[in-house]
């Protein structure tokens, strides 16, 4: 066939035959687990012979399986073997055995390949499509697709496999947004991923490391691959991926075997596990990070392990910085990423690190100073990490609506950008329909961007330069201190009918105390609590009576009401201040640039002139107002244009009553 779109769509075509007994979002399940079958077929054929001639050597000896799958793929001259007799042509000849034999052409695979099928789950769907009388036909349509490399090199067909995924996560849009990303948004993050590093990926023999926590099935990976290639093939670009979604993770396990990626791992650099409780790539570091975690996805069944974590560890574990809510654990993985940073050493050709990740707004603004969102973004800023933020349309993706953001985090700036952060906002810049090659809707995505789009911003990013949509300010411009502002407690005292009845029930044998201090104080109201608690002390000095803590505590609530006309209650034993009310405190965020004495002066004083800061409880906490940095006044429509529609409103009220009543 003539290019991979065109053998792309015949293998699509040959998902018309599940239609039945499986819903369009459900084509995949047979599809790809197929295509890589077929593929791993045409690519072991020339050396089939050699490798069955291995297997039966060995038959029945001592080598443990490791062992007997190195060398079997050594004979394959592959890093995967197939040791069955089988082939899809031979699975042809016995129709009304097909799924015992597919099922021991599978068996017959090398560990890795048996591995990602269990994963796949594919033995469920042999068996369903031979109760649908289909798995024959599925598989006889494949043998007439020819994935042979002579005809479909390893880059190609890498095309074609992420064309069919693209297409089938479309289909199953309404839950894709747990591993699949649109194509042009990933293109957007690649491209700003390497914007600087030419020169360093042109140098001959350059090795780099690309790592996806949260790889899904695999597309980000696939296509920094791509842009390496089209862009650096002198370079190689070894890629790291993990995923917890069974079939996520094979699909992208059998992209990288599919490819053969420079014979680094391939398959085996994608691996199944929970990144945050079980992380493949433990003590890894890595030059590039791209992700895009689920939104809004709680971490409670982890909370655990990852509270141990930080507990234990703090910043010689991966989350040291701060544990955000358990509703939505997007911020752990930034952590997560950050951990395996290289450092910048280039004398030892460590040039530092650069990740871009994909987020909603939450972690832009969620929790304040002191919370562990606060403490992460204030980490991330405070050590000069956060290069740029990039808001992108809304309607973007394929199962949400919401504003998402790409965030650019590296421990190598520029020195243009060093101590300054950029924010692009790429809101309006969207066309209509789901993909470029596709102009109707796709669930929730309705826009996506173009290719000139995507070089659009691109330049505007690299171009660093203040604009009606990017802005660039300082790290200290997004950081404030949370100053508690305390104002006095005002009590009104009053010795009352239905008070003494209270007291006394808890303290009957006080009794004759009370009564004293009522002869006292009398019961009429006193706006100044120090004078009552005074002569109180007074009259129990003179009774010699010693009354405990609680008794005092209680005596205060019972008998005295907040008042505004009230002095002020004092502390201490020579009334060195006031007593705050817990009922009036407040907090001011004061912008870190600011001093906050000034503030106080000018923002808090003319207001309230009895207030004062308590500095002890003083909070640096950051966040990034996205919509108030690139607000724009939309001033509101003349009133003789909104009476006029009024009037249009009711004479059309009017005329729907006449036709009823007349």
């Amino acid at each position: 066939m003539s290019n991979h779109q065109d053998l792309a769509n015949f293998i699509w075509q040959i998902a018309d035959l599940l239609r039945g007994p499986y819903r369009p979002p459900q084509y995949e399940r047979v599809m790809l687990p197929l295509t890589v079958l077929r593929r791993f077929d045409c690519v072991l054929a020339p050396t089939k012979a050699k490798v069955l001639k291995q297997a039966e050597k060995h038959k029945g000896g001592k080598l443990g399986d490791d062992a007997l799958d190195k060398i079997l793929n050594n004979a394959a001259g592959q890093r995967f073997h197939n040791r069955s007799e089988l082939t899809f042509e031979k699975l042809k000849d016995d129709p009304d055995h097909i799924d015992k034999h597919l099922t021991s052409y599978i068996t017959g695979f090398s560990a890795n390949v048996r591995r990602i099928f269990d994963y796949f789950e594919f033995t469920t769907e042999i068996e369903k499509m031979r109760q649908a009388d289909i798995l024959y036909l599925v598989v006889s349509k494949f043998c007439e697709v020819d994935l042979h490399p002579d005809k479909v090199p390893n880059d190609q067909m890498g095309l074609v496999f992420e064309n069919l995924i693209r297409r089938f996560n479309e289909l199953a849009n309404e839950t894709a947004g747990d591993h699949f990303t649109p194509r042009e948004v990933i293109r957007l993050m690649v491209h700003i991923l390497f914007m600087n590093d030419n020169a360093l990926l042109a140098t001959p023999g350059t090795v780099r490391k690309l790592s996806d926590p949260a790889c899904g099935t695999g597309g980000m990976l696939a296509e920094a691959q791509n842009y390496l290639r089209d862009h650096h093939p002198e370079a190689r670009l070894y890629v790291y991926g993990q995923d917890y979604n069974n079939r996520a993770f094979a699909t992208a396990a059998s992209d990288m075997l599919i490819k053969q990626v420079d014979h680094n791992g391939g398959g085996d650099n994608i691996r199944f596990g929970d990144t945050f409780t079980d992380d493949q790539f433990a003590g890894e570091r890595f030059d590039y990070f791209l992700t895009n975690p689920p939104f809004g996805v709680d971490w409670k069944k982890q909370h655990g392990e990852i509270q141990k974590e930080h507990d234990k560890l703090g910043f010689a574990g991966r989350f040291g910085a701060g544990l955000p809510r358990v509703n939505d654990g997007a911020l752990l993985f930034l952590q997560h990423m950050v951990s395996k940073f290289e450092p910048v050493l280039p004398e030892q050709q460590k040039h530092g690190s650069r990740l871009a990740i994909v987020f909603s707004g939450s972690p832009l603004f969620t929790g304040g100073a002191g919370s562990g969102e606060s403490e992460i973004r204030k980490w991330v800023i405070e050590n000069d990490w956060l290069e740029a933020i990039i808001a992108l349309p809304e309607q973007m993706f394929y199962n949400t609506g919401i504003g998402t953001y790409i965030w650019i985090v590296t421990n190598r700036k520029e020195k243009r950008r060093r101590g300054k952060i950029q924010l692009l906002d790429a809101r309006e810049v969207w066309t209509a329909g789901g993909s470029e090659e596709s102009k109707r809707s796709l669930g929730d995505k309705r826009r996506h961007l173009t290719g000139h789009q995507i070089d659009g911003l691109v330049k505007v990013y690299g171009r660093f330069a203040e604009g009606e949509a990017c802005k660039v300010f300082d790290n200290a411009d997004f950081g404030y201190t949370r100053v508690t502002v305390e104002r006095p407690l005002r009590l009104r005292f009053q010795i009352t009918r239905e008070g003494k009845a209270s007291f006394l029930e808890d303290y009957p044998d006080l009794r004759e105390d009370l009564a004293a201090i009522e002869r006292d104080l009398g019961t009429k109201p006193l706006l100044d609590w120090n004078v009552a608690k005074e002569r109180m002390s007074k009259v129990l000095h003179q009774r010699k009576s010693s009354w405990k803590q609680p008794m005092h505590k209680l005596f205060r609530a019972t008998f005295t009401q907040r008042d505004p006309q009230a002095e002020p209650v004092l502390i201490g034993r020579k009334g060195e201040g006031y007593e705050p009310d817990a009922g009036l405190r407040d907090f001011e965020n004061v912008p870190l640039k600011d001093d906050i004495e000034a503030y106080f002066k000018r923002e808090v004083l003319p207001h309230v002139p009895d207030a004062w800061m308590d500095r002890t409880k003083d909070k640096v906490g950051y966040e990034i107002n996205f919509n108030r940095h690139f607000y724009k006044y939309t001033p509101p429509r003349p009133l003789e244009d909104i009476d006029a529609d009024l009037k249009k409103a009711e004479d059309e009220i009017m005329r729907l009553l006449r036709e009823v009543t007349e």
